[in-house]
C-alpha cells in the first residue's frame, strides 16, 4: 500500500507521528479542507485510516443551484455531496460552510476588477491566500485542531529550525505556482500529504483501496465560478459595460482594427484579433483599458528581462535584501528560469531574467525557487512589464 510520507524527520528524543506531532494520532486532531475530488477525498481518507482525529471542511463558495449544474470545476453542489459521502463511509464528521460572501469579496471582485485595469488575474492564487489558508485555516483552529492538511500537490520539508515549502515530487501535478503566498506561519500549521506521490495514478490507487466513490472522478479544469472558460461573460455580467469595444493599434499608435472589449484579450495572445493581411504576426504587447486599445506589436516586442513585483511574500532563510541569485517561474505553465531577485521597499522587488520571456503580464504571479533546487523562495504579483532596451 501506498504510504504517506512522514511531514518532518522524528526530532531526537520523540516519536513523532506521521503529521510531525509527538503524540498518538488518535490524540492529533486535522481538519482536511475537502473539495469534494480525489486528492483531498484521498488525505482524509488516508489520515482516518491510520487513527487520527479528522473532520473534513467543504466550502461552499458560490452559488449552489448555478453549481449543481456545472462539471469540470470544484467546489460545486456535486463536489459538495461527494465530500459527505466520503466522510460518510471512513465515519468522520463533515461540515460545509458558506463562504460565499467571503469568497466574492475576496476574489470574485477583485478578480473582475484586473480584468478590467488590463491585467490577466490568478483568482486560485488568491482563493487559496484569502479563503481557504486565511479564514478556513482559522476555522481549523476554533476546532481546536492541532494542523490542517490538504490535498495540494506540493511537499512541506524540515528545514533549520522551521518548515519549508518545496515542489511537488511529480513536476506534472506540482502546484507551487499557486501557493507562493503561504505564510511561514501558515506553513507551520498546514501539512501537505500528497506532496511526495510520483503519479496521480498513486492517488486513485489509494482512492479505490479505499472504496471510494471519487476514485475515478476527473480532475477540475476551469476556475469554479467561470464556467466553460468564458471569463468575458462572467466579467460582463460583474461589471456591465466591461466589454465595450474599442480600437486596435499598433505600437506607434495606428488604428488596425477595431475589437470587441479588452477583456477578450491577454498580453501574448496572437490568434482572434482579426487583423491579418498585415504581413508578419501580430500579437497582443499591452492592454490600455482607460482608452480601450489593445496594442499589438511583433513578437520580439514581447520580449522581456525586467519583471516587477509587489506583494512579495518572503520564505527564504536568508534577509530579504541585496541581491538574490534565484529561478523564477512567471506562468504555471513553464519552468523556472534564472534570475536575479533585488528586493525594494514596501513589499515590493525587481526581478532581472538572465534570458528574455515573452508574455509577461501583468497580475500573474511571479514565483521565485532555490537555484538549483526545489524549495519555494516565495513570490510575488507582476505589476508593470518593462521590455528590454534594444
Amino acid at each position: 500500500m501506498t504510504t504517506l510520507a512522514p511531514d518532518r524527520a522524528p526530532a531526537r528524543g520523540a516519536e513523532l507521528n506521521s503529521l510531525g506531532f509527538a503524540k498518538s494520532p488518535a490524540e492529533t486532531r486535522v481538519v482536511v479542507a475537502m473539495s469534494g475530488g480525489v486528492d483531498s477525498s484521498v488525505v482524509a481518507a488516508k489520515l482516518k485510516s491510520e487513527g487520527y482525529d479528522v473532520i473534513g471542511v467543504t466550502l461552499q463558495l458560490y452559488d449552489h443551484g448555478a453549481a449543481l449544474a456545472k462539471k469540470g470545476a470544484c467546489c460545486a453542489g456535486q463536489d459538495i455531496h461527494d465530500a459527505r459521502r466520503v466522510a460518510e463511509r471512513m465515519g468522520f464528521p463533515h461540515y460545509v460552510l458558506d463562504y460565499e460572501n467571503k469568497f466574492r469579496e475576496s476574489v470574485i471582485d477583485e478578480f473582475a476588477d484586473a480584468y478590467l485595469a488590463g491585467a490577466t488575474p490568478v483568482p486560485c492564487i488568491r482563493c487559496n491566500e484569502r479563503v481557504k489558508f486565511r479564514d478556513l485555516l482559522e476555522t481549523a483552529r476554533d476546532l481546536d485542531a492541532d494542523c490542517m492538511a490538504t490535498g495540494h500537490y506540493i511537499q512541506r520539508k524540515p528545514g533549520a529550525g522551521r518548515a519549508e515549502l518545496h515542489m511537488a515530487a511529480d513536476p506534472a501535478r506540482d502546484q507551487s505556482y499557486f501557493l507562493f503566498s503561504t505564510t511561514q506561519e501558515q506553513l507551520d500549521y498546514l501539512r501537505f500529504p500528497l506532496g511526495h506521490l510520483v503519479s496521480k495514478a498513486e492517488t486513485r490507487a489509494l482512492a479505490a483501496e479505499y472504496g471510494l466513490s471519487v476514485a475515478d472522478k476527473p480532475d477540475s479544469q476551469d476556475i469554479c465560478f467561470v464556467p466553460n472558460g468564458d471569463y468575458a461573460s462572467v466579467i460582463e455580467k460583474l461589471r456591465p459595460g466591461a466589454a465595450d469595444p474599442g480600437q486596435i493599434v499598433d505600437m506607434d499608435g495606428n488604428v488596425l482594427g477595431q475589437h470587441r472589449g479588452v477583456i477578450h484579450y491577454t498580453v501574448g495572445q496572437r490568434r482572434g484579433l482579426g487583423i491579418g493581411g498585415l504581413g508578419e504576426p501580430l500579437y497582443v504587447v499591452r492592454l490600455d483599458p482607460e482608452t480601450r486599445r489593445v496594442v499589438v506589436g511583433p513578437k520580439s516586442a514581447l520580449a522581456t528581462t525586467i519583471v516587477p513585483v509587489s506583494e512579495v511574500n518572503w520564505l527564504g532563510d536568508r534577509p530579504f535584501t541585496g541581491e538574490i541569485p534565484c529561478s523564477v517561474r512567471i506562468r504555471s505553465t513553464r519552468p523556472p528560469r534564472p534570475a536575479i531577485l533585488r528586493p525594494l521597499e514596501n513589499g515590493r522587488a525587481e526581478v532581472e531574467l538572465l534570458d528574455a520571456e515573452e508574455g509577461v503580464s501583468p497580475g500573474q504571479a511571479c514565483v521565485f525557487y532555490e537555484t538549483g533546487g526545489t524549495r519555494v523562495l516565495g513570490g510575488g504579483w507582476i505589476t508593470l512589464r518593462r521590455r528590454q532596451a534594444a
